[in-house]
């Protein structure tokens, strides 16, 4: 059941197809992709790498990630893709964790992996000429591997400590594959265009792509650059992967003329507010919006909203749907559970738990967190969110970032939403900040559009749309938010300032 089959599959049947493009200009096609994937898993075979072993990914994107991934399952490896974003040290830690002995980089990391790593593991520079000499070798066939076989080890943001190791199996990849398959409505006419990590979530949806013939798109610079985007406009209609933040930046930056490219843009990562999910839909149509809901341990498949499910803005009901992650996806299984661990209620606040094949087989050499996340057979996501009769499912907020104050529980996503309807509120974040009375109370970090708003207006505000206890207490202006690489929210690093 190896996943690399996907690859042979395309590979005869959409052999001149271009499989990879460089900006606006093909790489390789499915012929040759396969090829040099082949090429690769000999030059590991040929480095002593046996079944099983893992092998780390530290690249920007690059239009080698993909041939060095299926190199990896091709040759019966698991790979373990890291960000690149991360500092050498985080990168080392993780490869250390899984055991790793040989290390894909590209040339802006190169070096400081190998100062790094100490001799630990080899480093390989794919944007250097010894990377020729892997792609030299005579393509090897694809080792069998079995369907519980670990192919993709996704290791977490480490929020909560150190990142741990997300196992995704052959199976597990092959069920993301077809669920997205079945449920986007994409992958006909569109291609990819990367405008995020190929380690991550835009690195699954590759793979979709991939399994039809379409192009995946790389940008030279892996960021949002309109000049690039409009660049790739010979592979157009293409769609696209984008946190919230991202999200918000292309209805700021791309012309009209640009949109008119773009067929879908897969949302997720974080919850999307929906003052802004009401702005892209003005500017983009409804149609070209696609928002789903995972997590590493379940990569991007849990929930999804499709277009058809936003409803009409004069229907009943339609700013809940606007405010929901949707409903479950095909093969998954979705439950909210209550502190007592029964199923809650319609409309009852619980933990969010999944099962399905989409779902991690457990963390790398870690049975306690694995326990800890799966203890019956269902995943608990750490998100507490509630099931509506219709079985949409909205997020209230992740469970470490409820706010307890005076014994009564606070959702600062609830408190986000009514922010962002002020119309010079950009961002917003809202956080617990100790209180020697209440235990905590919650502080607003605003990003001002314009004229900053006065506290006294925002108070008016959520005064008339929350109850008294949920205002507030503080408003803090900056100039922007703390986010991660992938322009998630850092509510850490606010609760740090305060």
């Amino acid at each position: 059941m190896n996943i690399a089959r996907l690859l042979e599959h395309s590979a005869r049947v959409y052999a001149r197809e271009t499989a990879i493009a460089w900006s606006g200009a093909a790489f390789c096609d499915y012929r040759t992709l396969y090829a040099r994937a082949g090429s690769v898993a000999s030059s590991l075979q040929a480095a002593g790498l046996e079944r099983g072993a893992r092998v780390c990914l530290a690249m920007a994107n690059t239009p080698v990630y993909f041939e060095i991934l299926f190199g990896c399952w091709t040759a019966g490896l698991v790979a373990a893709p890291m960000n690149a974003r991360l500092h050498p040290r985080e990168i080392v830690h993780a490869a250390r964790d899984c055991g790793a002995k040989l290390c894909f980089a590209t040339g802006d990391l190169a070096p400081a992996l190998r100062e790094t790593f100490a001799g630990a593991a080899q480093v390989v520079d794919v944007d250097a000429d010894e990377y020729a000499g892997w792609l030299a070798a005579a393509p090897s066939p694809i080792m069998e591997a079995e369907a519980e076989a670990p192919a993709w080890l996704f290791y977490t943001s480490g929020t909560t400590g150190k990142p741990k190791g997300a196992i995704h199996t052959h199976r597990t990849l092959w069920n993301v594959v077809t669920s997205f398959l079945a449920d986007s409505g994409a992958v006909e006419r569109d291609n990819i265009l990367h405008l995020a990590p190929l380690s991550h979530a835009a690195g699954f949806l590759g793979l979709a792509y991939l399994s039809r013939g379409r192009a995946n798109i790389i940008l030279p610079t892996g960021g949002l650059d309109v000049a690039e985007i409009e660049a790739a406009a010979p592979f157009a209609p293409f769609s696209l992967w984008a946190v919230p933040t991202v999200l918000n930046r292309l209805c700021e930056l791309l012309p009209a003329k640009t949109r008119t490219l773009i067929f879908r843009m897969f949302v997720g990562g974080a919850p999307v507010y929906a003052e802004d999910l009401k702005r892209a839909i003005s500017l983009f149509g409804a149609e070209k919006l696609w928002i789903l809901y995972g997590q590493g341990e379940a990569p991007m498949t849990l929930t999804h909203l499709p277009p058809r499910l936003f409803g009409a803005p004069q229907s009943a009901g339609y700013e809940a749907r606007l405010g929901s992650v949707g409903v479950a996806r095909t093969g998954v299984a979705i439950r909210v559970v209550s502190s007592d661990g029964a199923d809650a209620q319609p409309g009852e606040i619980g933990e969010v738990a999944a099962r399905g094949d989409v779902v991690m087989a457990g963390y790398w050499n870690n049975p306690s967190a694995t326990a800890a996340a799966i203890p019956d057979g269902w995943l608990r996501t750490g998100d507490l969110g509630m099931l509506d009769g219709s079985g949409f499912l909205t997020l209230v907020d992740r469970s470490k970032d409820m706010i307890i104050s005076g014994g009564s529980n606070i959702y600062p996503r609830e408190i986000e939403e009514v922010l962002l309807t002020h119309p010079r509120v950009k961002e917003c974040a809202v956080v617990g900040a100790p209180d020697p009375q209440w235990g905590e109370t919650p502080v607003a970090f605003i990003v001002a559009s314009g004229a900053a708003p006065s506290a006294d207006e925002l108070d008016a505000l959520c005064l008339g749309n929350l109850a008294r206890y949920k205002r507030p207490r503080a408003y803090r202006f900056i100039g922007e938010l703390p986010k991660s690489s992938y322009g998630k929210i850092l509510k850490s690093a606010l609760r740090e300032r305060l």
